[in-house]
């Protein structure tokens, strides 16, 4: 499907520092979004990754004078890209046949701090490159205040309800498996298959050696922080 939208992993059931047990599994994509939310759901504790952008660069919310605040840009995106409907895919939305996308576009040159600081990434107006983000973050942005809305428990979306995750929250955070792909193994595994399994590792890895606390807290100026607050932040970039 095109802009299938990958939630990578169930997940690692974390209670406290050093205690994990997780299998990298891919569980969600974009057409089961819905079923998953409302029909089974998230355990406590776990921590979930997306592979697509959660938010856009600095400029796009300068250009279109929109809030701070990450539901009310989710809340407008949706309005102008509702890539949850039914058989409502980017393509239809960038050529006019569906939403009102044309109001909300991007630059290509504009990239997240986070971005920036990630050699290899891409830009989510980057749509036709090798690699591009570009189409997954515009089909999954909706699905997040799907989830967002409709969860039967709350979920921490990190980092834009803080830096800091409560205890006993499920967390929902942005990934970039290339930073691990080559870290692991590959067995018999496709991309696809390596990038939810790279993901999952590196984060059960990084949760039994202690290091996760760091990169959940990576460390920034104060302005880079209260950007990132808006544009979000890869989950292992620091």
């Amino acid at each position: 499907m095109q802009g299938a939208s990958r939630v990578h992993g169930r997940g690692l059931r974390r209670t406290k520092a050093g205690s994990a047990a997780a299998e990298p599994t891919p569980v969600l994509d974009e057409a089961r979004t819905r079923s998953v939310a409302l029909q089974r759901p998230w355990r406590r504790d776990t921590n979930h990754r997306i592979d697509h952008a959660f938010s856009f660069p600095l400029a796009y919310f300068e250009k279109y004078r929109l809030s701070s605040n990450w539901e009310d840009f989710l809340v407008d995106f949706q309005h102008h890209w509702p890539t949850d409907d039914r058989s409502t895919y980017v393509s239809f939305v960038r050529e006019g046949h569906a939403g009102q996308g044309l109001k909300r576009m991007g630059e290509r040159s504009w990239l997240r701090v986070t971005e920036k600081w990630t050699p290899t990434a891409k830009s989510v107006f980057g749509f036709g490159v090798n690699g591009e983000v570009a189409t997954s973050t515009h089909a999954g942005l909706p699905w997040l205040l799907y989830l967002r809305k409709h969860c039967k428990r709350p979920i921490h979306f990190w980092p834009f309800d803080g830096w800091e995750i409560p205890e006993g929250k499920s967390v929902v955070a942005e990934v970039y498996p290339a930073l691990w792909m080559r870290r692991f193994p590959r067995d018999d595994r496709d991309g696809d298959e390596q990038a939810a399994y790279a993901a999952t590792a590196w984060l059960q890895r990084a949760d039994l050696n202690g290091s996760l606390g760091s990169f959940l807290k990576p460390v920034l100026t104060p302005d880079e922080r209260e950007v990132a607050r808006i544009e979000g932040w890869i989950l292992g970039v620091a």
